[in-house]
């Protein structure tokens, strides 16, 4: 596939960003951000089949404590921060 970008300034991006949005989808382009003719940052086109297919439950693997007696109450020094 022929990948077309386009440069834009911010100022130029803010007032037309959803017309720029929907040039995105349709023409599947990518436009790069510019502040003051420097890239800050680049919308690209979102391909789902680049999307890796993942268990939601195993963000929250690890995380979670496990209790004895669930029903009773917790007191302030049983909780404990996680990294």
């Amino acid at each position: 596939m022929n990948e077309k970008t386009m440069i834009i300034s911010k100022s130029e991006l803010k007032p037309k960003l959803l017309n720029y949005l929907r040039k995105i989808e349709h023409d599947q382009i990518k436009i790069t951000i510019t502040d003051r003719g420097r890239p800050v940052a680049q919308l690209i086109p979102f391909n789902e089949k680049d999307q890796k297919k993942e268990d939601p439950l195993e963000w929250f693997k690890g995380s979670v404590l496990k209790y004895e007696d669930p029903f009773e109450p917790v007191g302030l020094e049983d909780w404990e921060l996680l990294p």
